[in-house]
């Protein structure tokens, strides 16, 4: 609403605002002061926010993963009929000779109406997210961020969209752990007496973008032969749900260094005196 009226809203990280100052005085007159001077010395710790359009998008990207939740849910209760009657296709049970097996199955009055109306819902359901990913593909060809991941292997239109709209600049990290980090796939840490412990990822980022992810590393690792090897080895040894969420941050790590290593350098920074040799260089490492 406010930038409708033509205003410019700023967010600012509330612990990076508090440890610019060191006072045990909390009003809000104090705050005032303390938040207007950041913002005179141009010291004010901005938060990245997306804009109205990209806000647009996230709506659609979240709009077509509740619909594919929906239906996942749909198929799974049509499985549970047909096991129910000692019918177990698969995925072959979605062919045209499963559907029409599954339509003449014998069930009781209540079952029929549910197996109905499930399937008029799956049948509602498939063209709508056709539609959805269609307006997600062109939304993503639009975009060079997204081309530019989608030539990873098993990263799609979806994935790569809204790693793009999710993350924003990837300038604002430094590198990929406060990356990995803000998408909560880094592992909590409960350290003390000189050891280390790692537990499960804290989770505390985007839900739907850690899914996704998720879901492109188990094809990545189809294809590809680190991936692949990294996987297995650790299925070996702990389980497939920790190899899976490893490799899904392994894959976060290597759009992040797509889309960091496209980003024009920061032309070096010259001391007075020397016009020709660089003391100074402001671009970011890549090592």
């Amino acid at each position: 609403m406010l930038g409708e009226q033509g205003h410019e809203l700023w967010v600012g990280n509330p612990a990076l605002i508090r440890a610019a100052v060191v006072r045990k005085q909390k009003t809000d007159s104090c705050d005032a002061l303390h938040i207007f001077q950041l913002l005179i010395e141009e010291r004010f710790p901005r938060i990245w926010i997306p804009s109205p359009s990209e806000r647009d998008v996230r709506q659609l990207l979240r709009h077509r993963h509740k619909l594919v939740g929906f239906r996942t849910s749909v198929k799974n209760q049509l499985q549970a009929l047909a096991m129910g009657q000692g019918v177990c296709r698969r995925s072959k049970l979605w062919t045209r000779a499963g559907r029409q097996e599954l339509e003449r199955l014998a069930l009781s009055p209540w079952a029929s109406r549910r197996r109905q109306e499930l399937l008029e819902m799956l049948d509602r359901l498939h063209p709508v997210i056709e539609e959805l990913d269609q307006a997600v593909e062109k939304e993503a060809e639009s975009r060079a961020e997204a081309v530019l991941l989608m030539r990873q292997e098993g990263v799609g239109p979806v994935t790569a969209l809204a790693f793009v709209l999710t993350v924003g600049p990837v300038t604002r990290f430094q590198n990929s752990k406060p990356g990995v980090s803000y998408l909560g796939l880094n592992p909590r840490e409960e350290s003390r007496g000189g050891r280390q412990r790692l537990g499960s990822i804290s989770k505390q980022g985007n839900r739907m973008l850690r899914s996704l992810l998720s879901e492109a590393a188990q094809t990545a690792s189809q294809f590809d032969p680190e991936l692949r090897r990294h996987y297995r080895r650790l299925k070996f040894r702990r389980s497939s749900g920790v190899a899976k969420v490893a490799i899904a941050r392994k894959l976060a790590v290597r759009l992040y260094w797509r889309l960091r290593e496209a980003v024009p350098p920061v032309p070096p920074a010259r001391m007075q005196g020397s016009s020709r040799i660089s003391v100074v260089d402001l671009s970011p490492s890549t090592k």
